[in-house]
Parts: C-alpha cells; sequence; structure tokens
C-alpha cells in the first residue's frame, strides 16, 4: 500500500466554534481513534488533497507535534455546498491489529464477449476487505479477458491471501451483458 505523508496540530478546544475558526485558517479539524487516546487535531487543506482526491488508498503516516502514527481515512464529511473536506477521521494501525477499508478495483484486459458485441457491465468500484495492513494491496486487479457473453465475476470469485472479503459473496462485480447486436449474429438467417 502507498504511504502518505503529513503533519499535524493538536486542537486545543472542541467544538463547533473551534472547529470553524480551523476551517477558516484553511485547515481540516480531524480526530485520530482506534489505539490508546483519541487525538484532535488540524491538518493544511492544500497538503492533505492529494491524498483525499483520488480513488487509491494511502497508509498515512501522521506527525502530530513530535509524536508519530500510522492510519488509514476511516471517513470523509464534506460541505453540502462547496464540496470542500469539512472533517476526516482516522483509525489509527496497530500491528497485528486487522482492519477494514475498501479497496479499488481495476479491470484488466477486453472480454471476449465484449468483443462479440456484448455490453461490459460494472457494479462496483471498489470492495471491502479485512486484514492486516501489510497484507493490504494498494488495488484489486482483476482478469477479465475471458469473460464471455452472459458471464460474470462476484465477490466469492475474489481471492487474496490475508483479506477477507465482507461484501456479499453473490453480488456481480462485473459481467458481459447480451446486446441486440449478438442476438442477431446467433440467429439463423434462414439462408441455405
Amino acid at each position: 500500500m502507498k504511504a502518505f505523508s503529513i503533519s499535524g496540530s493538536l486542537r486545543g478546544n472542541v467544538g463547533k466554534k473551534d472547529a470553524k475558526a480551523v476551517r477558516k485558517a484553511g485547515n481540516i479539524p480531524c480526530v485520530l481513534y482506534g489505539g490508546k487516546e483519541q487525538v484532535l487535531f488540524s491538518v493544511n487543506a492544500k497538503e492533505f488533497s492529494k491524498a483525499v482526491f483520488t480513488p487509491e488508498v494511502y497508509l498515512i503516516n501522521i506527525d502530530i507535534e513530535g509524536r508519530k502514527f500510522q492510519a488509514i481515512m476511516q471517513e470523509l464529511q464534506w460541505h453540502p455546498v462547496t464540496d470542500e473536506v469539512s472533517h476526516i477521521d482516522f483509525l489509527e494501525v496497530l500491528p497485528g491489529k486487522p482492519i477494514t477499508m475498501k479497496l479499488p478495483l481495476k479491470f484488466e484486459g477486453t472480454p471476449a464477449g465484449v468483443l462479440k458485441g456484448g455490453k461490459l457491465v460494472k457494479k462496483f468500484r471498489n470492495l471491502k476487505v479485512k486484514g492486516l495492513a501489510e497484507h493490504m494491496p494498494e488495488s484489486i486487479t482483476l482478469d477479465i479477458n475471458a469473460l464471455d457473453v452472459e458471464q460474470m465475476i462476484k465477490v466469492s470469485d475474489v481471492k487474496i491471501e490475508g483479506l477477507q472479503m465482507l461484501d456479499n459473496g453473490s453480488a456481480m462485480i462485473v459481467s458481459v451483458a447480451s446486446t441486440r447486436a449478438v442476438a442477431t449474429d446467433a440467429a439463423p438467417t434462414g439462408k441455405k
């Protein structure tokens, strides 16, 4: 998993007024939990935007006034009008303790069914998994070359050592749907 480093400042006060002042100064109020203590801090919004506005998943190295933590982003809250990040929850990554996160899906290849005129249907952008941080890949890559018309890959078909899939096993991730072009190719023409 890719790593991203940020530095933050402890927040002295807690509440709406303090959070509003933090945002006005160009920072994002944050909370780190999951370890021995809950830590309230703020980070520079511009410095952190690279980790937020991407489909990739990062292991975040946080330096809060000399104290170092490893964490993942657990939840982002957005301003309803400006679409700016208004708050971030971080989950501290502890050695030997499994974490739950969503990993992005990447599809590799061109399905055989699409070459025959079928339509590629993607139902998932990411999968929810549970495992140790050291087993977490940057993304989950699925080879879809062998998919023919009316074939699919389900959540239960994805196996990654050290990770447990948390989405419904029977849920379809990707499939090749039949189209009129496929139906007319398969139908007999009636000519001899």
